[in-house]
């Protein structure tokens, strides 16, 4: 996680150095990446949630749900978090939020339904790990310049360089082609990101628990059921699927290289390995 931090941090270095050298307003870039950023990280989780129908619950209304998130939260040292539920039957979950103290985690009423104590436990576990990670910031973050890149893309017009009007061509065509392999190598690098951090999830969260095959029974039977979900209400959630710990796709991806979650065979030998070391420990 950290080279691939380091790598995307290396091309949006880059990246910035070409806008300026192509003589892109130093104003504009600035304005146009506070907005950006702001926007991410105090509205986006808040409007995707709002589009899927999240709703808070109260204890009384999902006491397990409550409880089993309360001793986590105990046993990681963390504040509780806002306890949410999606009505669908869709078996999923995801956690959202900036930082520990404004955080959400959120299950389904599929895999409410779906999973054991111990299994809905090893999921949210794996949630609540990824609070304790700031996952959410962290691909806020490294997806920041990608999104800029998207932008300046479609509004390349509005970023061209001084002088006649050959070198203003010559400089939006440098920042427009800038901007295309800024974003195709962040997609990339984004994507093996999060790959890792479902890997440290699911390792952080198995640890949490000490049960690494409870998890890995929830992943076996999460994907298995997902496959039967109908694909519109797949796509109907496919906003947050890089946030849910088994992706909502309608359409399974033809390469693992453009997938944000690890394939699930390697995430239950990576659970099974752990399984093994903590048994050797014990």
């Amino acid at each position: 996680m950290l080279t691939t931090l380091f790598l995307l941090g290396l091309l949006y270095v880059v990246f910035v150095g070409v806008l300026f050298a192509a003589g892109a307003g130093a104003g504009i870039i600035v304005v146009v990446a506070l907005v950006l950023l702001l926007l991410q990280l105090f509205a986006s989780d808040k409007i995707a949630m709002a589009t899927l129908g999240v709703k808070e619950v109260s204890p009384a209304e999902e006491p397990e749900l409550h409880g089993i998130i309360e001793r986590l939260c105990v046993q990681a040292d963390l504040p509780k978090p806002r306890v949410c539920v999606m009505e669908t039957s869709m078996p999923n979950a995801f956690a959202m939020g900036r930082t520990r103290k404004s955080t959400t985690v959120c299950a389904t009423r599929g895999i409410l339904e779906l999973l054991s104590p111990p299994e809905l436990e090893g999921v949210l576990a794996h949630e609540i790990t990824h609070v304790i990670n700031r996952d959410v910031m962290v691909m806020t973050l490294a997806g920041f310049f990608a999104s800029l890149a998207a932008l300046i893309l479609q509004f390349a017009f509005f970023f061209g360089g001084g002088g006649n009007s050959e070198e203003g061509e010559e400089d939006i065509f440098i920042v427009v082609i800038a901007s295309m392999v800024v974003y195709a190598v962040s997609f990339l690098l984004m994507r093996a990101l999060s790959r890792y951090r479902e890997f440290a999830a699911d390792r952080g969260g198995a640890v949490l628990t000490g049960r690494p095959s409870a998890l890995a029974s929830a992943l076996i039977k999460v994907s298995g059921t997902m496959e039967r979900v109908p694909s519109q209400d797949l796509r109907s959630a496919e906003s947050l699927s890089a946030f849910f710990i088994v992706p909502a796709k309608a359409k399974k991806s033809l390469y693992n290289l453009f997938a944000d979650h690890p394939p699930l065979e390697q995430r239950l030998a990576a659970l099974e390995r752990l399984e093994s070391q903590l048994q050797s420990a014990g």
